[in-house]
């Protein structure tokens, strides 16, 4: 007893000596402040003694620190409806605020700022106490982690005892590769995935693994839409792309366009006839799709849906902004961020480095987000979803993907980001071990990238240019920058619950004899919008007889798909091959190249209603593993050849092995399903996915 006790006080004791230490550099940073800015001072206006400032900055820094801990957790709940950008943007305005109080609450009235300096004081004053905390924190071994122990107790004292079966955590690294995986390991990159592989830095010194890596082959559409859709919610039919366009409804599908993901995920459900994996005690975080999920943030399907107590995620959202220093250090990074790409984009821009795409206009903003503020908040509300005792949580990191398309998938700039994910996933992996219950953490991805520099660059014209040359149709001077359309700009609507601009010409293109070209990585879609139904090899041979030779027989073409009045779907290649799908098993063709599956994918993808009217899948090399992009990135993925197709799924060994040759995301849902049983979790309730469906 008597050493609980002693043990209670020195924690005590380390807990003041840290308050007041953060006490004492706010206080002195305070003070430098109002010596450098001229609208911040400390003083009357007719001077004071230096003792008398001093008192008056350590009252000020007192009073803010005591306003940030106690006004800042209520003020965010107040503000819990404003998205998530937004409020990030706000934490300056807002500290700045509470400084301006602090300064009134002193009772000599010498204190006083400007209103846009009170927020640069503010803002400095927070990360200066925020690095103080968390240089303090570190010295003290067990700082962190008696945190933690009182967050779990707090929770467990609010609600009842958590269950005795594990919760599952799904995280997913989005575009990660396994073969980027399998080499960051080795480079020392991410030191969290190499201990759980059990693999060790010290020679001969072995550490004994607790997760499996194994690999498994994505359908034809290699993108987050198509996978995710099918990981989460058990079907991913009838998606042949990224974006493509339906003719029964005049209408342009985009994957990370709220209003179509609304539209995929209620297919999905009435396909599957369940709500999802996570319908029951589920949590979905920084998705496309919701997965059935009752406690969702930054979800796109809902971006849309007006906000009320049943979607406006309050997990994570609250638990990371509730401290002011969290909030300055993640506008702060965000800004580095921006920084950091512009100048990593200069210096490629200086040394002329090949392949290369334009980084301006938004991207860096958009980069931003994705690699600090949807990482950040993500992380806070996985968190505050195993402390809160959660039966399963997937939730998607998209920084790499975003990094990699425009700097290539084993860049210095992707790998720097790889380094971050890997302390998220340590930063996960601590909070398990203080949650309610316990927790097997998954780690998977849902495609991969391939390198390659773009079909635009390498030939001056873009895919939209060969096809209207095929039809003789004028082709313009200049090859106009198709759109890229990766995930993180989803992940920013989400965010400012905005859909963005949905322009006729865009999404509703008029009906008339021009064809639609539409990109999606290395797979192009032609489509003709004047024809309701899926035009046959022979109606476009009869109507434009020179298009389809244009195109097999164009060295930056791979194969193409169409569908045939003889043999129902043919694959075309150049020099005239032509080989029907039920023959690919014995004569791959042009698919020989892609590797086992391909022609299993494209099978599946010519039953789709709403597949093209002609597919158009890239030339890949299988040497060098490089593809052409039909969109601007120099890392890609959508179709097939090479990384993109070959994501990973690390398991912790307590579960049942997946099969050989996992291939299809709705084969890893299965997986995940099954997962959930073995673990004692609940089995996805079909009548009820029946009644959310309806």
């Amino acid at each position: 007893m008597r050493g609980v006790l002693a043990g209670r006080w020195r924690r005590v004791a380390s807990q003041v000596g840290r308050s007041v230490t953060v006490w004492v550099v706010s206080t002195l940073t305070m003070l430098v402040l109002a010596g450098i800015l001229p609208d911040f001072r400390l003083q009357s206006p007719t001077g004071d003694s230096a003792t008398r400032i001093a008192v008056t900055a350590a009252f000020g820094a007192g009073a803010f620190g005591v306003l940030s801990a106690v006004v800042w957790p209520l003020l965010v709940r107040l503000f819990l409806l404003v998205p998530t950008l937004v409020l990030g943007l706000l934490v300056f305005f807002l500290n700045g605020a509470l400084l301006l109080l602090a300064l009134r609450l002193n009772p000599a009235e010498r204190g006083d700022a400007a209103p846009e300096t009170a927020v640069v004081v503010a803002a400095v004053m927070s990360a200066v106490a925020s690095a103080t905390g968390g240089a303090l924190a570190v010295r003290d071994d067990d700082a962190y982690r008696r945190r933690l122990y009182r967050l779990a107790d707090r929770r467990r004292r609010r609600g009842p005892v958590g269950p005795a079966t594990p919760g599952t955590v799904f995280l997913q690294l989005d575009g990660v590769g396994h073969d980027v995986l399998l080499a960051a390991v080795g480079r020392g990159l991410m030191p969290t995935i190499a201990r759980w592989m059990g693999h060790s830095d010290a020679p001969g010194r072995g550490v004994r693994p607790t997760h499996r890596l194994t690999s498994w082959r994505t359908d034809w559409s290699s993108q987050t839409g198509a996978s995710q859709l099918g990981i989460l919610h058990g079907s991913n039919h009838d998606v042949p792309a990224f974006r493509w366009y339906e003719k029964d409804r005049g209408e342009v599908m985009v994957c990370n366009r709220p209003t179509s993901a609304v539209e995929l995920q209620q297919r999905a459900v009435t396909q599957a006839g369940h709500g999802g994996l996570l319908a029951v005690d589920g949590a979905s975080r920084g998705n496309l799709f919701s997965g059935g999920a009752e406690e969702q943030a930054l979800v796109l399907s809902i971006a849309t849906r007006r906000r009320s107590r049943e979607n406006r995620s309050r997990a994570g959202y609250f638990a990371y902004f509730s401290d002011p220093a969290n909030a300055v250090r993640t506008a702060m990074s965000f800004f580095a961020e921006v920084g950091r790409e512009i100048g990593q984009s200069t210096r490629a821009r200086v040394r002329k480095e090949r392949p290369r795409v334009g980084r301006g206009g938004l991207y860096p903003l958009v980069r931003a987000f994705a690699t600090v503020v949807e990482r950040d908040v993500v992380v806070a509300a996985v968190m505050g979803d195993m402390l809160a005792g959660r039966t399963a949580v997937y939730a998607d990191l998209v920084a790499y993907d975003e990094v990699a398309h425009h700097s290539g998938p084993t860049s210095r700039d992707a790998a720097k980001v790889l380094e971050r994910l890997d302390r998220s996933l340590a930063l996960i992996g601590n909070v398990a071990e203080h949650a309610p219950r316990p927790y097997r953490i998954v780690v998977l991805s849902d495609h991969g990238q391939s390198p390659g520099e773009t079909f635009r660059t390498r030939y001056g014209l873009t895919l939209g240019d060969l096809v209207r040359a095929g039809c003789g149709l004028p082709v313009p001077r200049r090859a106009e920058r198709t759109h890229s359309g990766a995930e993180a700009r989803g992940a920013v609507r989400a965010a400012l619950r905005r859909p963005g601009k949905e322009s006729r010409e865009q999404y509703r293109p008029a009906r008339d004899s021009e064809p639609i070209v539409l990109a999606s990585g290395n797979l192009g879609l032609i489509s003709f919008p004047d024809v309701r139904h899926r035009m046959s090899k022979e109606e476009i041979d009869a109507r434009h007889p020179a298009l389809l030779t244009t195109l097999a027989n164009h060295p930056g073409i791979g194969f193409l798909l169409v569908r045939s009045d003889e043999h129902g779907g043919v694959v075309l290649g150049p020099f005239g091959t032509e080989i029907p799908l039920d023959q690919l098993d014995d004569n791959p063709g042009p698919l020989a190249d892609f590797g086992p599956g391909a022609a299993e994918a494209v099978r599946r993808t010519h039953s789709f209603p709403h597949t093209a009217d002609i597919m158009v899948n890239s030339w890949y090399d299988p040497a060098e593993g490089e593809v052409l992009a039909f969109e601007e990135q120099i890392g890609s993925h959508g179709g097939l050849g090479g990384a993109q197709a070959e994501p990973f799924l690390l398991s912790p060994l307590a579960l049942s092995a997946p099969p050989e040759g996992l291939a299809g995301a709705e084969q890893v849902h299965q997986v995940l399903r099954s997962w959930l049983d073995e673990a004692g979790g609940p089995q996805v309730p079909l009548k009820k996915a029946e009644e959310k469906a309806a």
